[in-house]
């Protein structure tokens, strides 16, 4: 599916087996295993909800695989669910379940969760769990119910003496924004339009923007566009539309003429997260999934904005789930370990990380998560933004077409090559991969 996947696959296997030998048994007192990936920071939030899991079932263990990213567990999934051995549980995001979805390898909860003492399906914001549903079937239980918000150094804002962003603003409030906060290494605005604007003078970008589908997403939906040409059943992208294009161009001048985001070498070398934390960038399009990393940051204050629109409010759902693997040896225990995860206790432990907006309702209004002694202040910009929220496609080939599109976006905007032929392009290379794909 991707092309490091082959080498990449034969040390997860190794790793998730019992030795390249490849044992394949899984008796009573063996480790649940689960399998995940994360900054430092949110693999050390998973490492505390295990210990607190033991320390409350005496004799229970769980071993935390830690894949190096979201590559790296697709291809430790694949090939130790091909070879037999797959881990008991795995983390993962909505957009990538399908492609083991569709091939049978997850393990329906249905009847579990219908049984659980624990919660029930009612208990959690519907938004994350449907996007777990296949065919019919719930297949996964989501953990989080993220959205996309922008995070931005307060400290910087009041610095430069710009207020601080409002919950109704808008795309045009963004730009304006990001173009003020653009700055040379004396700390004055860099002129708007100047050839070098966003070049090696800029000490300080105004915004990071990652150029890839799911950021585009929101936006489009936004102005009244569609990513795709049916939701239920996709055949194609959908940004050869006027909205689509709209949006298309207004990323694509961020970086010329604009010159508000880094280019493409400056990020290669201090990725938009890292460039954030080390005060180099005043705002940045992301998840819940900074946030630990950004709990770190002694040099500045920052807290979270929603998205401006262009026409309506609109988000795009980030949210991940437990999976069971249908060969998994040991899925009582691994249920069990579960239901202390997305249970109450275990919902609290990891909000208080700072890792998730809880999709158990109860806990996503509590101090747990709203406490705001701790940043982000505007926690609630996450839960007001709920309601807005949609999703990619349920389709197996989505992470290839992800992945396709990524490259075609990144020289669209880094080359500033015009809206039109990026949305052809978009369409002609993924067209295929949709038409792979299994529904779901």
């Amino acid at each position: 599916m991707f092309p490091r996947l082959a080498l990449l696959g034969v040390l997860g296997a190794c790793l998730l087996a019992a030795g390249c030998g490849g044992a394949g048994g899984g008796g009573a007192t063996d480790p649940v295993r689960l399998l995940v990936f994360g900054d430092p920071e949110e693999l050390a939030a998973y490492r505390t909800l295990i210990d607190a899991y033991e320390q409350e079932q005496p004799g229970a263990e769980v071993e935390l695989i830690e894949a190096s990213d979201r590559t790296d567990l697709i291809a430790r999934l694949s090939t130790s669910i091909s070879g037999g051995s797959p881990p008991d549980l795995f983390l993962i995001n909505y957009r990538f379940y399908g492609q083991f979805a569709s091939k049978g390898a997850i393990e329906p909860i249905e009847e579990r969760l219908a049984r659980s003492k624990a919660f029930q399906a009612r208990d959690f914001y519907p938004e994350a769990l449907e996007a777990f549903r296949w065919r019919g079937e719930q297949l996964c239980l989501p953990q989080n119910v993220s959205s996309l918000v922008v995070y931005y150094n307060r400290t910087l804002f009041q610095r430069q003496g710009i207020a601080e962003p409002q919950d109704d603003w808008r795309w045009p409030d963004l730009v304006s924004t990001a173009i003020r906060l653009t700055l040379d290494a004396n700390g004055n605005p860099l002129v708007a339009g100047d050839p070098d604007a966003g070049g090696a003078k800029a000490a300080v970008y105004g915004l990071g923007i990652e150029p890839t589908l799911i950021r585009v997403a929101p936006f489009l939906w936004s102005n009244g566009g569609e990513l795709v040409d049916d939701p239920e059943r996709p055949t194609r992208l959908t940004l050869d539309t006027p909205e689509g294009l709209g949006v298309l161009a207004e990323l694509i001048a961020l970086r010329q003429p604009r010159g508000v985001i880094p280019s493409d070498i400056e990020v290669e070398a201090e990725d938009d997260e890292a460039r954030f934390a080390n005060g180099r960038l005043a705002m940045l399009l992301s998840s819940r999934r900074s946030t630990p990393t950004f709990r770190t940051i002694e040099d500045f204050e920052w807290d979270i904005a929603p998205l401006p629109s262009f026409r309506k409010r609109a988000g795009i759902l980030h949210s991940d789930a437990y999976c069971m693997t249908s060969d998994s040896k040991r899925q009582d225990a691994a249920w069990r370990f579960v239901e202390f995860a997305l249970g109450a206790e275990g919902q609290r432990i990891v909000s208080e990380t700072g890792r998730i907006v809880p999709s158990l309702i109860e806990v996503s209004r509590s101090d747990a998560f709203l406490d705001p002694s701790r940043p982000p202040k505007r926690a609630r910009v996450f839960l007001d933004a709920i309601p807005t929220i949609r999703r990619v496609p349920a389709i197996s080939t989505w992470p290839e077409i992800e992945d396709a599109a990524e490259g075609i976006l990144e020289n669209g905007v880094y080359l500033g090559q015009p809206a039109d032929e990026v949305a052809r392009e978009l369409d002609r290379v993924t067209r295929p991969l949709f038409e792979r794909g299994e529904l779901g």
